[in-house]
């Protein structure tokens, strides 16, 4: 109910939002770790300094390459690392912006399991944009279709198919 546009990230951070943003935009010269660390930002003392087992649970090739520079890690795996730093910080909301983009189909089947058991969880909000249909469709409670800014369609996601949204969105 709270207009969060003017607000710093930090603010929205402190508001329990996290972004992982097209494109990703790890730190590429931090090691895994220190980039998870980042997500941290928020707590104080020795919460700041240790790195959830969650991550590592829901993301196991970042326990293996957590001494590695985040830029040499591949796409998949640095889609990885934007997603694990953004749920350290144990958000609310979750806003995921293309995770699909860029990234080969067996990541892209990992990310999906990690947002179904996230989602499964019930513990935050989850706001996917995306493009790829299919990933939309398998993971969605409910959709919003736009187009020049606008919404032109909504429904729930078990009805996408139905409703025709795969046309709305074919390019």
């Amino acid at each position: 109910g709270k207009a969060i546009n003017s607000r710093k990230p930090h603010q929205r951070v402190q508001a329990g939002i996290a972004y992982v943003p097209q494109g990703r935009e790890i730190f590429p010269r931090l090691t895994v770790e220190e980039n998870l660390l980042m997500g941290l930002a928020r707590f104080s003392g020795a919460q700041a300094r240790t790195v959830p087992e969650e991550i590592y649970q829901l993301f196991p090739v970042l326990r293996e390459m957590k001494a590695r520079r985040g830029g040499d890690l591949s796409g998949g795996q640095q889609q990885q690392l934007a997603i694990g730093r953004a749920l350290a910080c144990k958000p609310q909301l979750l806003i995921l912006d293309e995770p699909t983009e860029g990234i080969q189909p067996s990541v892209i089947k990992e990310i999906g399991e990690v947002i179904r058991q996230l989602a499964g969880k019930g513990e935050m909000a989850i706001l996917l944009v995306e493009q790829f249909y299919d990933f939309a469709a398998e993971l969605a409670d409910s959709y919003l279709v736009m187009s020049r800014g606008e919404i032109i369609q909504r429904g729930a996601g078990a009805d996408m198919a139905a409703e025709g949204v795969r046309n709305l969105v074919a390019i």
